[in-house]
């Protein structure tokens, strides 16, 4: 843990001298070394809604942080109450969120509760006065999502959204070195995530199934759209300078896991942007081999978000003739006829490309959980120095807001089959 706070000091002093960084993601302006300094000694009183996998995740990174304090907990599941009383003796036990709103020691919320609860847990906690932290994606519906932004838009708490990649320093290298032209013109964003498990969470009995493998079922999921496209589809905005796609197209099936859930569990979608670029996203959860992926592609070079790494277009292809006889030496040439030097097979590019983030975690996307070094340590740190500020983060919610819309946008394409038109502005 020291070392992701070390890595954290050295990222964010380097925005101190306000960079076109701050410009891009404003909202890290709000945790800079200044604002550190202005809330030290300082402890944000947090209740955590919700603690089952990802509350205790959020939970186990708070306890380690100077600056959190964790006084009441919430769950109507007693073993994941239990599960947290045992991290957090201290804090007060509730079953019901709303008497923990009402509870004048809490002085912000962390909601971690199925997609269906999200919108109205986070009205009610934005309305009951508390700084509110709501888990991505914002809601399960468009109408949801409209009401709770329309909702913290005329209240004076501040909300943030789990969208951890937000506060990931090689994300925000990466978009630095896009915007300034290290990889020329962006020409595509290609976003993929795969794994081989059946998303399924074992249940003490028969009545728990629907409550705790909530992700398989359409009352109260999204899918692999709201679960995992919703992180990704942020690329493309950041990569755009802030443009949104137009519209989008999609395919989804349950292929593999015919077990009675109601969500795909293999879906692609492709988003168009009003400069002719795609955006493409898509997952199957029954082949792990290529993990999770995320590239920025441009004229002159592409980006590896995972990884770190930016590639060059630059080295030039060995010709049709050398490719020919190499394969003779080889002994692996086909039955292609031979025609001379305008030969030229397709092939990827060989560059070993330059990392340009240090202390790279590289995360293959197999939890469901949360990963080490994927942001999550930040961005709870960011929202634990605004409940003690009360200074809303600049431009966080409404990059919330544009992932779940393009995700519950792009759920609808792949269910119906039809081309999603995308609002060209935020609309409550």
């Amino acid at each position: 843990m020291m070392k992701d706070k070390m890595t954290r000091g050295e990222f964010l002093s380097s925005l101190a001298a306000g960079s076109a960084t701050l410009a891009l993601f404003p909202w890290l302006g709000s945790c800079t070394p200044q604002k550190e300094k202005e809330t030290s000694g300082q402890k944000a009183r947090l209740g955590i809604i919700g603690t089952g996998s990802r509350g205790k995740f959020h939970i186990a990174n708070l306890l380690e942080d100077p600056s959190a304090s964790i006084v009441a907990l919430c769950d109507d599941f007693i073993p994941h109450l239990d599960e947290a009383s045992a991290l957090c003796p201290g804090a007060k036990r509730y079953t019901d969120y709303r008497k923990l709103l009402e509870d004048k020691d809490v002085d912000g919320v962390i909601i971690c509760t199925p997609l269906s609860m999200h919108s109205q847990m986070t009205i009610d906690s934005l309305r009951a006065g508390k700084h509110s932290f709501c888990e991505k994606a914002m809601a399960h519906s468009v109408e949801q999502l409209k009401d709770m932004y329309r909702t913290w838009k005329g209240s004076s708490s501040v909300l943030m959204v789990g969208q951890q990649r937000l506060y990931d320093p090689k994300y925000v290298q990466a978009m630095d070195l896009v915007h300034s032209g290290a990889i020329g013109k962006v020409v595509g964003i290609r976003n993929y995530w795969y794994r081989n498990n059946d998303w399924r969470r074992e249940v003490p009995s028969p009545e728990y199934e629907r409550r705790i493998n909530w992700r398989l079922y359409d009352e109260y999921s999204r899918g692999l759209m709201a679960e995992l496209a919703c992180h990704q589809l942020q690329n493309g905005s950041w990569a755009m300078g802030g443009l949104q796609p137009k519209c989008v197209t999609g395919t989804g099936s349950i292929m593999f896991w015919k077990d009675g859930r109601e969500v795909f569990d293999s879906v692609a979608a492709i988003y168009l942007y009003p400069n002719g670029v795609h955006m493409t996203f898509d997952s199957i959860i029954s082949n792990k081999h290529f993990g999770m992926g995320e590239q920025i592609l441009g004229s002159e070079g592409t980006i590896d978000l995972v990884r770190g790494i930016i590639y060059s277009e630059a080295p030039a292809p060995r010709s049709g003739i050398r490719q020919f006889l190499d394969q003779i030496e080889q002994g692996v040439l086909s039955n292609s006829a031979f025609a001379g030097s305008s030969w030229v097979t397709e092939e990827a590019s060989k560059d070993a490309g330059v990392r340009f983030a240090k202390n790279v975690t590289v995360n293959d996307g197999a939890s469901s959980v949360g990963a080490a070094g994927d942001g999550s340590v930040e961005l709870m740190h960011a929202f634990c120095l605004a409940v003690i500020s009360g200074v809303q983060p600049e431009g966080i919610v409404e990059e919330a807001y544009w992932s779940t819309i393009l995700a519950l946008l792009g759920d609808k394409a792949t269910r119906t089959g039809e081309r999603i038109e995308i609002p060209s502005e935020i609309i409550y």
